[in-house]
């Protein structure tokens, strides 16, 4: 069965290509004019990935990924204004997988649509294998998808969760590029910025649970997971 995706954008013009290329990838899709419209189709039937335009009549598309992320971990991509900063680094903050800033091309889309299944696939793969990933006071467990700091559970998204268990797995540092590839599913070439966000996101989660484990920056590297060292 083909994996189904839901695209909200106001702009008729971009939901007719979009969808289209997405549907010629092998996807069902079905399209949005509003976040309120998907919102409510999102209830009936909850999709393998979301596509939400920032800019919409009704409920803005961060308030959506906000409410969506409220009830599901399902992979949102947010997409943006190119002059709209502020509002990819929300839209992350708040539990957006990805993010795309417009004007882009229909392929990249496409491209990030199938490196996000790709990880939740191999997501799945792996919590049918019974390890248990530990390091200080974090444990991460495949079996269950679950992630613990000090015996605390860990509010992860798919993605955060992703994040950390590549650095639970790793013996040292893993490089920026390393991570996109592994978590992301793409290439170096790619912005970095979503990949220091969710870093943030999931430093802010451990500091929140209590854990003396953090995550170090490796200054024009990247990042490992060190314990008994709290950020500062």
């Amino acid at each position: 069965m083909a994996q189904l995706i839901y695209l909200a954008d106001d702009d008729p013009a971009l939901l007719e290509v979009f969808g289209a290329f997405l549907e010629s990838s092998g996807y069902e899709v079905r399209t949005f004019p509003t976040g309120d419209a998907l919102s409510e189709e999102f209830a009936r039937r909850e999709p393998d990935l979301v596509v939400l335009d920032v800019m919409m009549p009704g409920t803005d598309g961060l308030t959506v990924c906000r409410q969506l992320r409220a009830v599901s971990d399902v992979p949102i991509v947010i997409l943006t204004a190119k002059d709209s900063e502020m509002d990819y680094l929300h839209g992350l903050a708040i539990g957006g997988d990805d993010y795309l800033t417009k004007p882009f091309s229909p392929a990249m889309l496409v491209m990030r649509v199938k490196a996000l299944l790709r990880r939740v696939d191999m997501g799945r793969a792996a919590s049918r294998k019974p390890d248990l990933l530990t390091r200080g006071d974090v444990e991460l467990s495949d079996a269950s998808h679950e992630a613990r700091a000090v015996g605390r559970p860990l509010q992860l998204t798919m993605t955060e969760f992703a994040l950390l268990r590549c650095l639970l797995a790793a013996s040292g540092a893993v490089s920026r590029d390393e991570l996109l590839r592994e978590v992301w599913g793409i290439d170096a070439e790619i912005e970095t910025r979503v990949t220091d966000e969710c870093v943030r996101r999931v430093r802010r989660k451990l500091r929140d649970a209590g854990s003396t484990t953090a995550i170090k920056a490796v200054w024009g590297y990247g990042y490992r997971l060190e314990a008994g060292a709290p950020d500062a």
